[in-house]
């Protein structure tokens, strides 16, 4: 008799806790969706912030250069702006249009390299849709319904003797 009731156990937390985690799931779906998604713009924004602070320290190591040298300007500007250079017998080395488009591919591929971040999981892609959340709900409802009705334990009938 001990050995059914224990089964009988078993097979309610089994049925109980299936159709409670189906049921969570189809109930708090959007949440769970909205909660990738955040994570995935947190992941992005991250990823924009680093590449910023990587831009600000470019920038202030420049800035520090340029107030330590400041014939830098003369020998940068002209090949910044593409404008002739003053002195004569310089050499500025000019970029074919085959580099230039090579530095934007390599630039392009460095911006689309980076990851963004954890994607929306593909069980809860399908568990938001919104026929399968129906039949989740059901299905959970039934299971823990099945559980109540058929695994709780039994009490024992009074036998004729203790009547």
């Amino acid at each position: 008799m001990q050995g059914r009731n224990v089964i009988r156990m078993i097979l309610f937390a089994i049925f109980f806790s299936i159709g409670a985690a189906s049921l969570g799931v189809s109930i708090l779906c959007d949440d769970l969706v909205q909660y990738y998604r955040d994570r995935q713009l947190l992941k992005v924004t991250q990823q924009s912030l680093n590449r910023l602070e990587s831009l600000n320290a470019d920038y202030d190591a420049l800035l520090e250069q340029l107030e330590k040298d400041p014939n830098l300007v003369k020998r940068l500007a002209p090949a910044t702006l593409g404008t002739e250079p003053e002195d004569a017998n310089a050499v500025y080395p000019r970029a074919t249009s085959e580099q230039l488009a090579a530095a934007r591919k390599a630039l392009a591929q460095d911006q689309n390299g980076q990851s963004t971040g954890p994607m929306l999981p593909k069980w809860l892609t399908r568990c938001s849709e919104p026929r399968r959340r129906i039949t989740l709900f059901i299905a959970g409802s039934v299971l823990i319904l099945i559980s109540f009705t058929c695994f709780t334990p039994t009490r024992q009938s009074p036998t004729k003797e203790e009547q």
